[in-house]
């Protein structure tokens, strides 16, 4: 289980966390919503090694990260699809998958075949260079690229953001895949509501750098919670 407790971080002067605290169990989906600028992204660099905390911790199953670096926490079991995707656009479907392999033991070093299962287009293109994908064939290929770390935690930063309804509903269906069938932890930062509402066990909603609602999914049909995310 991840855990974040009490986390702050700044950027200079500016205050981006302010003692944000949250689980993310396995076997869920925890979703974390709020207005643009909360700091929804900054709470996923700190979680994944990008910025480091200025005080309060991050945990993945008792194991407290500190300042440790983000291949550090590759290699503890945190699996990240960034917004933006973040491929490389030279390298082929196959080179970027195999980008996966360096935190892993040599005899771990292959692609899982549900991966192709859960995105068979990408067995397709596998010798086609990343930049050639469309977006939402980036975004697959860059959750595959995540789960070729074998993940414990998978955290998500807004993969639908840019995506074709088609491909949202095949990300949602691979989600909800890893969750039930693995056990994945599965951390999702998201603006779509629809998705977060199907897919999500429970929620946490950010404004300001601060946590101002937890519980479950359902709660975003109530006019308070929602109240949060109107501009």
């Amino acid at each position: 289980m991840l855990t974040v407790e009490n986390a702050h971080l700044h950027y200079g002067a500016a205050e981006a966390l302010r003692g944000v605290s949250l689980d993310a169990r396995p076997g869920a989906i925890t979703c974390v919503l709020g207005r643009n600028g909360v700091g929804k992204t900054s709470l996923m660099r700190a979680i994944v090694g990008h910025h480091p905390l200025t005080s309060g911790t991050i945990a993945l199953d008792g194991q407290t990260f500190g300042r440790k670096p983000a291949y550090d926490r590759a290699r503890a079991g945190i699996g990240f699809v960034p917004q933006g995707r973040e491929i490389f656009p030279l390298l082929t479907v196959r080179e970027n998958l195999e980008t996966g392999y360096s935190g892993l033991a040599r005899s771990d070093r292959s692609i899982p075949d549900y991966v192709f299962d859960l995105f068979p287009v990408l067995k397709d293109m596998m010798n086609r260079r990343g930049g050639d994908l469309s977006g939402g064939q980036q975004q697959q290929l860059a959750i595959g690229r995540a789960l070729v770390t074998r993940p414990k935690l998978l955290a998500l930063d807004e993969p639908t953001e840019g995506i074709q309804p088609s491909i949202i509903k095949d990300i949602g269906r691979a989600l909800t895949f890893l969750r039930d069938e693995f056990g994945m932890a599965i951390l999702l930062v998201e603006q779509y509501l629809d998705f977060c509402r199907e897919l999500a066990d429970s929620i946490t909603i950010l404004d300001r750098g601060e946590v101002v609602h937890q519980g479950a999914a359902e709660d975003l049909d109530r006019s308070d919670v929602r109240a949060h995310l109107t501009v």
